[in-house]
């Protein structure tokens, strides 16, 4: 593309062309005047704030200064490794152009230090090593040396026996070892010195006791470091035997409490001079950056400073730190005028560009002027554009509103059709009850669970519907007087018999038995049941469910309080939403009835509240009178019956035990069943029904693993929805576990999509059925469950000596079988292996070996144990070359006979018959 089709493409047509290249130079000019070959150097540096550390990161900063192009930057770690690594890290994601480290210890950073190195980042290591030669060059003086130099200036400080105490640092750095290394050879090597004791750092107590056993001896200590020996000499002066010894320490710094101050004050005999390389890893990384060959090993020198060079020694280094300074101060004085210069020709280029933008704002505002004319013809024909547009998606709305009323409208109206057959079932339960009360027998259980669930079934085709006429604002209003009390306790003794089966402590309180409100019953029955069903389906067996009316002002406040699972804090204020489902809630819930009970108690212009500390109280406040209500939503009602006439009549109670049980066939040959349900009606039919063939154990879920555990039922019926873990859940863990694998179980769900049979499956369930289920089909799947699992035991206890890999087990049944076969048989010629040892081999308690042997062979373990033996025996017998004798004992008898007895019990022929008829054959 042109420059002049550019620039018309950005907007400034009207601007010559020849100014907009002009710019473009410009630009490129301030850019390439920008840019800057600077060698960018990452120090990282190990240790603290001592001294020769700070002469270290003093010396690099003056080399870098004398280098314009070197940028420096200086990371301090502390002495914390994890710090050092962040800090290496760091620079190896900005691409530093050289990485200098001086490491803490050395094998922590090896993976960066050839991270870097194999990202080909130049790596330089000063005064110390790590255990890796992925790296450019090492720079510090030869520890060894200084140990040697140590030792042989003890050495030549006389002719007599010497006694040297040395004092490590308390590192494991390589400068530690390699001059422990070098000065213990120098001294362990002449016969005139000896070793008498090494500290590792400077344990003050203990150095003193040394010095106390020596008493008046002279003595050599040589220290790592300049500061430990400053520290020794104070111990020592402190017992009053300094004179008597002798300090040589290491690193030589011309400071304040530096060691040739030090050796200038007679604390120290002699220091060795240790080089800090700063100056030298600058210049190495500018080598290396400009491709210069650079030795893998770059030695520093060192010198002994004593009493005869100290003053020489500070002499010289005050001229270098003083010559030092007045580099530092020329660097400052260049760098200060290169700034000043600078932001003059910053200022010069920004004044050329802004009299330019001028020019052109100029020249643009005048395009504006043409291009805006343009735009509004543009803006104009959009705009008509998004009319149509908005027409389209009004009519599409439109659509879509009336193809969802549609939808709603034949959901309602199936909801109406459903009210007609529960209403004849209701009216014939009804009928059926009146001929068993004219016969003065009671009605059966049956009956009154129908009666119960088909109520529970209006009471949900009502939800519906009300929540679409909620939606439509279609509710009229019809209040009555109404004593609230008996109003109350009437519905109270709907839910009395469910408090007294599961022993919930279910009360009803009012100050006022007498008190009146003006309520549409019809709505307010449903408030109730939605508060009160909430209340029992969240409060757990043995809890506490109560109802309080109270009077507050020209108010009527209405409590509903349990002591269940609560709702979460977070979650208080969508309690009355829609579709609503508390995170904690594992119940099949529509999350429509607490929306449906707060909009029917604000058609009676009250109020809904909800609490929730150690479990949930929903609170309803009513006005008194009928002055908040208009005059057409008033209506004339009977009054309800009173609490003390419903308190005479009998209410329903569950079924007597046993009245449901049919008469028992071989209770001793029974299977044993555990129910998990949590619906209690159900769970109480269907173990009503079935422990007329079963042992049946119940569970609402809460306790199903455990049961199933502890009892090792034979067969498992389990609900899917339940309140903690679902159906899945507990079946994968069943058979997940080595103990209860083997029982077979059947899901009852009413889930009846792909995904959720997929699942099933999944988990291990042996039989899928989906609610409604039809009894007969439920007991025959058990009975074949049942029947399948004893042909497999029997074909299996039958044939243990022909079966090596059977896959009729599932595949943790199978790993277990062929466990416990292998161990068997390897033991089987020791006749002292009991099922104690068997259990301990195989990891699990005697008790839950033998349960897991019985259920799958409906044998002992120890005749388990023996009948492999007789098998592998039968199999020796065919081999003329062994003795009975020998098969005996090779098969772990504790003798022949014996082993003759238990064959012959086996087999019905002792083994010398068994073994002429197999000659025969």
């Amino acid at each position: 593309m042109s420059t002049k089709k550019i620039f018309i493409a950005l907007g400034f047509s009207k601007i010559s062309p020849t100014l907009f290249i002009f710019l473009m130079i410009l630009s490129a000019c301030k850019n390439d005047s920008g840019k800057s070959d600077k060698i960018n150097i990452g120090f990282s540096q190990g240790l603290g704030n001592h001294p020769w550390r700070q002469a270290m990161n003093h010396a690099m900063e003056i080399q870098a200064s004398l280098h314009s192009e070197v940028q420096l930057s200086i990371s301090k770690a502390e002495g914390s490794v994890k710090k050092q690594i962040e800090d290496i890290q760091k620079m190896i994601d900005s691409r530093v152009d050289v990485i200098i480290i001086s490491p803490i210890e050395p094998n922590s950073l090896i993976p960066l230090v050839e991270k870097a190195y194999e990202q080909k980042i130049p790596v330089i290591l000063v005064d110390r090593k790590i255990n890796s030669l992925k790296y450019n060059t090492y720079i510090g003086a030869d520890n060894i040396e200084i140990g040697k130099q140590a030792g042989q200036y003890i050495i030549s400080d006389s002719k007599n026996l010497k006694k040297v105490i040395e004092i490590k640092g308390d590192d494991n750095s390589s400068p530690t070892i390699e001059r422990s290394l070098g000065f213990q050879q120098t001294i362990k090597n002449n016969s005139n010195t000896e070793l008498i004791k090494t500290f590792k750092g400077l344990p003050a107590e203990a150095f003193r006791k040394t010095l106390d056993s020596l008493g008046n001896q002279s003595l050599y200590v040589f220290t790592f470091n300049d500061e430990l020996a400053s520290q020794a000499w104070q111990v020592a002066r402190n017992a009053g035997v300094e004179n008597q010894i002798k300090f040589i320490g290491v690193d030589g710094l011309n400071t304040k409490d530096g060691g040739i101050q030090m050796v200038l004050d007679g604390k120290l005999n002699a220091t060795l001079l240790y080089p800090t390389g700063g100056a030298e890893a600058i210049e190495s990384a500018i080598k290396i950056y400009n491709k210069q060959s650079v030795p893998k090993r770059i030695k520093l020198s060192t010198t002994i400073i004593d009493r005869l060079n100290a003053e020489i020694m500070r002499n010289q280094f005050d001229k270098i730190i003083e010559q030092q300074g007045v580099i530092e101060n020329q660097v400052n004085a260049v760098k200060k005028q290169t700034e000043l210069y600078s932001s003059q020709k910053e200022l010069f280029r920004w004044s050329v560009v802004l009299l330019i933008l001028m020019f052109c704002l100029v020249a643009y505002a005048i395009y504006l002027i043409y291009a805006i004319k343009i735009k509004n013809k543009q803006l104009t024909l959009t705009n008509e554009r998004i009319t149509i547009q908005r027409n389209q998606i009004e009519m599409i709305a439109d659509e879509l509103k009336q193809s969802n009323e549609a939808r709603v409208n034949f959901f309602t109206g199936l909801s109406h059709e459903f009210k007609t057959p529960i209403t004849l079932i209701l009216s014939s339960l009804e009928s059926l009850k009146d001929t068993f009360r004219s016969k003065g027998t009671k009605p059966s259980y049956e009956l009154e669970l129908i009666n119960k669930n088909s109520n529970r079934l209006l009471r949900l085709v009502d939800n519906l519907l009300d929540f679409r006429k909620i939606e439509n604002k279609t509710f009229n209003l019809r209040v009555s007087k109404t004593n609230i009390y008996d109003f109350t306790y009437g519905i109270f003794r709907d839910f009395e018999n469910e408090a007294k089966k599961r022993n919930i402590k279910f009360e009803i309180h009012s100050a006022n038995k007498n008190l009146e409100l003006y309520i549409d019953r019809n709505l307010m029955d449903k408030v109730y049941f939605n508060l009160l069903s909430n209340a029992f389906k969240f409060t757990p067996d043995n809890g506490k469910i109560e109802i309080t009316i109270q009077e507050k002002g020209n108010q009527a406040v209405i409590s509903f309080k349990d002591n269940g699972i609560g709702i979460p804090e977070k979650e208080i204020s969508n309690v009355f939403e829609p579709y609503f489902k508390g995170s904690n809630n594992r119940k099949n819930s529509s999350g429509i009835g607490l929306h449906l009970s707060r909009q029917f108690v604000e058609l009676h212009l009250g109020k809904i509240e909800v609490n929730s500390f150690q479990g949930t109280e929903f609170i309803i406040s009513l006005y008194k009178g009928n002055k908040h209500f208009n005059e057409d939503q008033m209506i004339k009602e009977p009054s309800v019956m009173d609490a003390e006439t419903l308190a005479k009549e009998d209410v329903f109670r569950a079924v007597e035990e046993g009245s449901f049980i049919q008469n028992q066939e071989n209770p001793g040959d029974r299977y044993s069943l555990l129910l998990v349900e949590d619906n209690s009606d159900l769970s109480f039919f269907l173990s009503n029904k079935l422990q007329t063939e079963f042992d049946v154990m119940v569970s609402d879920g809460t306790d199903a693993i455990d049961k199933a555990l502890s009892e090792i039922p034979d067969i498992i019926v389990c609900d899917v929805n339940l309140p903690e873990k679902n159906g899945f859940e507990i079946c994968e863990i069943l058979k997940n576990d080595l103990r209860t694998s083997h029982i077979p179980i059947i899901l009852l769900t009413a889930l009846d999509n792909k995904e959720s049979y997929l699942q099933g499956l999944k988990s291990g369930v042996d039989l899928y059925l989906t609610k409604p289920f039809s009894y007969p089909i439920l007991t025959q799947s058990l009975r074949s469950l049942l029947y399948n699992r004893e042909k497999l035991r029997y074909y299996y206890t039958n044939n243990i000596g022909r079966i090596v890999d059977s896959k009729s087990f599932g595949s943790m049944e199978q790993t277990f079988v062929n466990k416990l076969n292998q161990i068997i048989k390897t033991n089987i010629d020791n006749p002292d292996f009991s099922v104690e040892n068997l259990a301990d081999l195989l990891n699990i308690s005697r008790i839950q070996l033998y349960r897991k042997i019985k259920a799958m062979f409906d044998v002992n373990v120890s005749d388990y144990i023996n009948n492999i033996r007789l098998e592998q025996a039968k199999s020796m017998l065919q081999n003329p070359g062994l003795t009975i004798s020998e098969i005996a004992y090779k098969t772990g008898f504790s003798s022949p006979n014996y082993f003759s007895t238990v064959f012959k019990n086996k087999f019905g022929v002792s083994p010398n018959v068994f073994r002429k008829s197999v000659g025969e054959e």
